[in-house]
């Protein structure tokens, strides 16, 4: 009695686990197909490679994908429109184009003393030979002066000599201030001529010559006379409203010459001190104003 495979082989799948390989037929010896079972190795390893291929891609899909959503987020915006700006200058702190503005803390300038010695409106202190020539004595370097006779008078051309009586009267000269400083055997006359204004001072400076002279004053106080009749040396200038001259000389009557420097010191150092007289006479008043 025979016996038969009782119904059809199963078939192998090496895909399949569990499966078994087919045995040959009664021929078969027995021994693996190794051909097969290196065929059916090749194609497992076909198929990892192609898993793993198509598994890198993905991945460099998805890196590539996040990278791009990054820049995205970082522009704000497109990433076809290229980086953002910053916002304008003016709209960014602290950088707009307003200026701070403060009170004024400073005080204001100091007036002008030559503005109150310009002209009789607003040179209203008291004037008087007192104010003018004040104190008894004078010290100029190392030299001390006696103040002697003193005189004040609005008929200017009276004491005035040679050219200059015309020129004060042409020009209004309301009154002239006279004092005599003496120191040994020299002595010296001031005269300060008033005007209206600056301007007056001016043209009596410029039209007066080396033959206006303002006249000695002596007799009082003590004052021997001099310059009268002798040769002196004598001075002319201007400042604000004010002219103002010197006559030096000596009191023995003796001519000045060149070689007299004692004289033309003594004349030049009184029409300095008178000048800085006028001055201080200007900057009195421009700090009365000023408080």
């Amino acid at each position: 009695m025979s016996y038969g495979q009782g119904g059809p082989q199963s078939q192998w799948d090496p895909w399949k686990p569990h499966s078994q390989q087919p045995w040959n037929s009664g021929e078969d010896d027995g021994t693996p197909d190794w051909a097969a079972l290196a065929e059916a190795s090749e194609t497992r390893n076909k198929r990892r490679k192609l898993l793993f291929i198509a598994g890198g891609a993905l991945a460099t899909v998805a890196i590539g994908t996040a990278v791009a959503v990054a820049v995205v987020s970082a522009n704000g915006g497109d990433p076809e429109a290229g980086p953002s700006t910053l916002p304008a200058t003016a709209s960014l702190p602290g950088t707009g184009t307003a200026t701070p503005s403060f009170e004024p803390t400073s005080a204001p300038p100091p007036l002008n003393p030559a503005d109150f010695i310009s002209s009789a409106k607003k040179d209203t202190a008291p004037l008087g030979p007192d104010t003018l020539f004040p104190g008894k004595q004078l010290t100029l370097g190392d030299t001390v002066y006696t103040k002697g006779a003193t005189d004040d008078t609005s008929a200017c051309a009276s004491v005035a000599g040679g050219t200059l009586p015309g020129v004060l009267t042409a020009n209004g000269c309301t009154r002239l201030l006279r004092a005599t400083y003496t120191h040994g055997d020299i002595a010296v006359t001031v005269g300060v001529a008033v005007f209206d204004d600056a301007a007056r001072a001016a043209r009596v400076k410029a039209q007066t010559d080396d033959r206006s002279i303002v006249r000695s004053l002596f007799g009082k106080g003590g004052v021997k006379p001099f310059c009268d009749g002798a040769f002196c040396r004598s001075t002319r200038n201007a400042y604000g409203r004010y002219a103002y001259f010197t006559i030096s000389g000596f009191t023995t009557g003796k001519d000045v010459t060149k070689k007299d420097t004692a004289v033309f010191g003594a004349g030049n150092g009184l029409a300095q001190f008178t000048v800085n007289r006028i001055h201080r006479r200007g900057q009195e008043q421009a700090e009365a104003a000023a408080r």
